[in-house]
Order: structure tokens, then C-alpha cells, then sequence
């Protein structure tokens, strides 16, 4: 079992830049969603920003920053989990090639 002592002590600066830097994230989103643009673009552009900002939460608070093997796990994990969900549904042909009984 690990106490604290035995842990690198990184101090509070890398939490304060962490912190500064999930706020402005959060005021880019904020300046994005007031502007003038077709809902298209803010999805991209607040989904861009939304991914920034879950990496640097998922590098920083699962500690996935100090281990590069952890981080690669869950990165390969996360790609299968999602293409699994877009290409393993039972319907999800059925929406690309259409119903075959409507026609």
C-alpha cells in the first residue's frame, strides 16, 4: 500500500495551469455558443472543444499523464467501444441501406 510521501509531489502549479486551463475551455465554449453560426459548425466546433477538454480531464484526473501504458488502454478501448457501438447494432445497416420491406 502506497502513502503519501511515497507519491511525486507535483505541487500546486500543474493543478492551478489544469484548472486554468478546463475555465477557458469552458469560455470558449461559452463565446462559441453566442455567435451567429448554422448549428452544423457549433456541433463541430463545440464537439472539438468538448474532446480537448474530456482528454485533458481524463489525463489529468485518472492519472493517465504519469502512465503511458494505462493511457494507451483506455484510448484503443474507447475506439473499439465506439465502433462496436456504431457497427454491432442489429439496425444500424438497416438505416444505411433502408428498409427492405418499404418498398
Amino acid at each position: 500500500m502506497t502513502t503519501a510521501e511515497t507519491h511525486k509531489n507535483g505541487g500546486l502549479g500543474k493543478d492551478l495551469i489544469v484548472y486554468l486551463c478546463i475555465l477557458a475551455l469552458a469560455g470558449i465554449q461559452f463565446v462559441i455558443a453566442y455567435q451567429d453560426i448554422s448549428a452544423s459548425q457549433m456541433f463541430v466546433r463545440m464537439l472539438i472543444v468538448a474532446l480537448v477538454e474530456a482528454g485533458l480531464a481524463l489525463l489529468f484526473f485518472m492519472h493517465l499523464w504519469e502512465n503511458r501504458g494505462l493511457f494507451w488502454f483506455f484510448a484503443i478501448f474507447t475506439v473499439f467501444v465506439m465502433l462496436a457501438l456504431q457497427f454491432g447494432w442489429s439496425d444500424a445497416f438497416r438505416l444505411s441501406n433502408g428498409v427492405p420491406w418499404a418498398k
